[in-house]
């Protein structure tokens, strides 16, 4: 069974992306370099940020991609929304009563998405 522990984001500028993402985080990068960013999540997942001029085989074009960050409650989805809108990140959705829970949606400078989420019940 294989077991998937790595992602891997292509990014414009993988400098850019990597302070971008250790102040999201509140992590700094186990491995930084000019064209690649390598985070040990709380989870033990490890996020690349990847410079996609570099990929080979060539890669698609940044962007695309979404990664969720659940939290406990509603109050935590309002918080957070709060806080990333002070840091000048941009929002897709603000925060919304879904199927799935309570969430709003921001974006990396590559456009991946970012989204938060308490889920139903929560």
């Amino acid at each position: 069974m294989l077991d998937a522990n790595h992602l891997l984001l292509y990014v414009a500028d993988a400098r850019q992306s990597c302070r971008f993402y250790a102040e999201l985080l509140t992590l700094q990068p186990v491995e930084a370099q000019d064209t690649f960013c390598m985070f040990r999540l709380p989870s033990g997942v490890m996020l690349g940020l990847w410079g996609a001029a570099g990929v080979q085989p060539a890669a698609t074009p940044p962007g695309g991609f979404e990664l969720g960050f659940a939290v406990a409650s509603r109050d935590e989805v309002d918080g957070l929304h709060r806080q990333w809108q002070a840091c000048g990140i941009r929002m897709l959705q603000p925060p919304t009563a879904m199927d799935f829970g309570y969430t709003f949606t921001a974006c990396d400078p590559d456009g991946h998405r970012l989204r938060v989420y308490a889920p139903e019940g929560a």
